[in-house]
C-alpha cells in the first residue's frame, strides 16, 4: 500500500533531481560551446575566452557548493551551540558592503540581542543569503535594504525587508523551492544565481525547527522573516 506522502515526497525529489541536472548541464553546454568556437577560430581573442570559462566555471563551483551545502542540511549534519543573530547579521552586512555599494543601495541594519542555539555558520549564510536576495533582486530606486534581530516572546528574530517591483503574494511562497526563477521573482540584466539562496535558507531554518515566512509588501518588494527559539 502506498501512502500519499511518500509518493509526494517522491515525486519531489524526483523534481528536484530534473531541476539540478538541468542547472549543472547548463554551464557544461556553455564551456563546451565556448571551446568549440575557439576550435574553429584560431584567431579569437585567447584572453576573452578564457575570461568567460573562468565566470562560467566559477558559477558551476557554487552551484555544486550550495547543493552539497543544501543536502548535509537536510541530513542535519551540523553541531549546535549558542549563537546571537544580531552578530551574525553584523558580520553578513559587512561582508556584503560592497555589493550594497556597487548596486547604489542603502543597507539599514538595526541589531538588538537575538540569541539562539544552533550552526554559527549555517545561521551566519541565513543571514547573508538573505541581505544578498534583498540587494540583487531589490530596486534601490524604490527604496534601501533594511534589516533587524530582536527577541519577540521567547523567539530570536530575523527581518530582512527590501524595495521593488509588486510581487505577486500567491506565488511568493515558491521563492523558497529550489531553482524557482518564476515571474513573482523580477530579475534585472546582470542578476544571477542558481536559485537555491532562499531553498538553503528554508532548509537551515527548519533544520533550526524555526518558521521562515516570505511576505509581499502592499507598496512592492519583499519581507522576510526568520524566527528561531530562543536560548
Amino acid at each position: 500500500m502506498c501512502h500519499r506522502g511518500a509518493i509526494r515526497g517522491s515525486s519531489e525529489q524526483q523534481r528536484f533531481a530534473a531541476n539540478a541536472s538541468h542547472e549543472l548541464r547548463t554551464p557544461l553546454a556553455i564551456t563546451r560551446t565556448l571551446l568549440e568556437v575557439a576550435r574553429s577560430d584560431p584567431d579569437r581573442d585567447t584572453a576573452a575566452l578564457l575570461e568567460r570559462l573562468a565566470r562560467v566555471n566559477d558559477r558551476s563551483i557554487e552551484l555544486v557548493e550550495a547543493l552539497l551545502l543544501l543536502t548535509r542540511v537536510e541530513r542535519r549534519a551540523f553541531e549546535r551551540r549558542d549563537v546571537d543573530l544580531s552578530l551574525l547579521l553584523e558580520e553578513a552586512a559587512e561582508a556584503l558592503l560592497p555589493l550594497a555599494e556597487e548596486r547604489g543601495a542603502e543597507l539599514i541594519v538595526s541589531s538588538a540581542p537575538a540569541p539562539t542555539s544552533g550552526s554559527e555558520p549555517l545561521l551566519g549564510q541565513v543571514a547573508v543569503n538573505l541581505l544578498h536576495n534583498a540587494l540583487v533582486h531589490g530596486d534601490p530606486n524604490r527604496g534601501p535594504v533594511s534589516a533587524s534581530t530582536w527577541l519577540d516572546e521567547g523567539e530570536a528574530v530575523l527581518v530582512v525587508e527590501s524595495a521593488g517591483a509588486v510581487l505577486d503574494p500567491v506565488s511568493v511562497d515558491t521563492l523558497v523551492e529550489p531553482f524557482q526563477r518564476g515571474a513573482a521573482r523580477t530579475r534585472r540584466e546582470g542578476q544571477e544565481g542558481a536559485g537555491l539562496g532562499l531553498a538553503i535558507v528554508a532548509a537551515i531554518v527548519r533544520a533550526h525547527d524555526g518558521t521562515l515566512h516570505l511576505t509581499a509588501r502592499p507598496s512592492g518588494g519583499l519581507r522576510v522573516v526568520v524566527r528561531l527559539a530562543e536560548s
